[in-house]
């Protein structure tokens, strides 16, 4: 047993066997031996070292902690916002198929008909109103008086058409609807 003990550890080959025997006996006297030990020594230092890099590690994400926790906040708001968005999103495509599909509806048709019918004899009438305001300003020669005639004539001749269509329509005489 004394080759075994000396060949895995020949750092005890110096000590006689009344040492190794007080060794065994003497848990102080074994501490003092165990610890002078070369590796024992490397495996205190290893751990040393280790531990020093566990601590450092440690600091550094303790370091990073806030910034995680910022990023981690973050990362949760912009993914409420995505799942909202996609909500939404959900929301506007139906809006969006409805109103595809009343585009083609005959009553749709007819609201946009009459809004344009109004649209288009606001427009006329302010054509005539600006042309009277600039009547006691300068006297129009008959250029600028054929010019507004011409052009007050095709902006009542378009409204007036859509007044026929709008009625034939309401009255149900338009086919194809």
């Amino acid at each position: 047993m004394a080759t075994a003990l000396l060949r895995d550890f020949p750092e005890l080959s110096h000590l006689t066997r009344e040492d190794l025997e007080d060794l065994l006996a003497d848990p102080v006297y074994f501490q003092a031996i165990f610890h002078s030990l070369d590796r024992v020594k490397a495996l205190y230092q290893a751990q040393a070292e280790l531990g020093m890099a566990n601590e450092s590690i440690a600091k550094n994400n303790l370091a990073l902690q806030e910034s995680l926790y910022q990023l981690r906040s973050d990362t949760k708001d912009a993914f409420d916002e995505a799942k909202q968005l996609e909500a939404r999103w959900k929301e506007v495509e139906r809006e969006q198929r409805e109103l595809y599909q009343q585009r083609h509806d005959p009553q749709f048709l007819l609201m946009r008909l009459k809004h344009a019918t109004t649209a288009q004899d606001d427009l006329s009438e302010a054509s005539a109103l600006s042309f009277i305001k600039s009547v006691p300003d300068a006297v129009p020669n008959g250029k600028d008086v054929d010019d507004f005639v011409k052009e007050f004539r095709e902006l009542r001749k378009t409204y007036h058409r859509r007044v026929i269509f709008g009625d034939r329509w309401s009255a149900e005489e338009v086919a194809g609807f």
